[in-house]
């Protein structure tokens, strides 16, 4: 089935945001790790592996469009150095990837694509789950302070 040009844009474009995300979490989760915080490296490379679902979402209805998913091209990756510059890194692709994901849906529905209307509202959904997790961490930081976030992330040392 050929696809629209203008939803096979969109969803290229939204494939070269997810394909960015995936990479900009797994070095942010590694880092995480490298530092001895285990819990939000577990955290954060599950939103890794949810992006890699939304881009394999994204190459099956493009391929089912008759057209080649464009892999190649990525944003710009956010990489920060410090828990708090990373969440805040992820939140703001997050809350870009909303937008796109939002005018991507409109422009499905203009020219009537239901299917990837419905494939794109299922990843945002998922993109809004991540915001709120990623709002609800900024927010117990500045709450309870960096230190004592930072403390929560770090398992129990074994056989204490």
């Amino acid at each position: 089935m050929k696809g629209n040009e203008q939803v096979l844009v969109s969803l290229n474009d939204l494939l070269a945001d997810e394909l960015t995300a995936i990479n900009q979490y797994v070095v942010h989760a590694e880092m995480c790790a490298n530092w001895g915080y285990q819990k939000l490296h577990g955290v954060i490379m599950k939103r890794a592996i949810d992006e890699m679902k939304h881009a394999e979402r994204l190459i099956e209805r493009i391929l089912f469009l008759d057209t080649k998913p464009t892999v190649s091209k990525l944003k710009e990756i956010q990489i920060a150095d410090k828990v708090e510059n990373q969440f805040q890194n992820d939140l703001n692709a997050e809350l870009m990837a909303v937008r796109v994901y939002n005018l991507a849906i409109k422009t499905c529905i203009e020219v009537g694509d239901n299917g990837s209307r419905e494939i794109l509202d299922l990843i945002l959904k998922d993109e809004e789950a991540h915001i709120d997790w990623l709002e609800a961490q900024l927010e117990q930081i500045k709450q309870i302070g960096i230190q004592t976030y930072l403390a929560m992330q770090i398992p129990p040392a074994q056989g204490a």
